[in-house]
């Protein structure tokens, strides 16, 4: 088994109202890591990912892009060991 990453993220611009957490999901789900991705009040997203390190700099990848209604102006990221707690990835509710 590979070692396991956390990857935090929190994405700012026009990324609500457009599909990015749906976005996120999916791409997240393809890539087989586990965490979730949520709204924040402020309007920008955050998403907590973990699993092996170079699935998570596909996801980091697309989180810069987003789906094509997006328009991402920041993407800072942060990088932990991972916890083991998720089972599945997420869209969960607004922070």
């Amino acid at each position: 088994m590979k070692a396991q990453q956390r990857m935090t993220a929190h994405v700012s611009g026009g990324v609500q109202g457009v599909g990015f957490r749906y976005f996120v999901w999916h791409q997240a789900r393809a890539l087989q890591l586990t965490g979730w991705v949520r709204n924040l009040h402020d309007g920008s997203v955050e998403v907590l990912a973990e699993g092996p390190l170079p699935a998570l700099e596909q996801l980091a990848a697309a989180l810069r892009s987003g789906p094509p209604m997006a328009d991402v102006q920041g993407c800072q990221l942060a990088w932990l060991p991972a916890s083991g707690e998720f089972s599945k990835f997420e869209i969960t509710f607004t922070a």
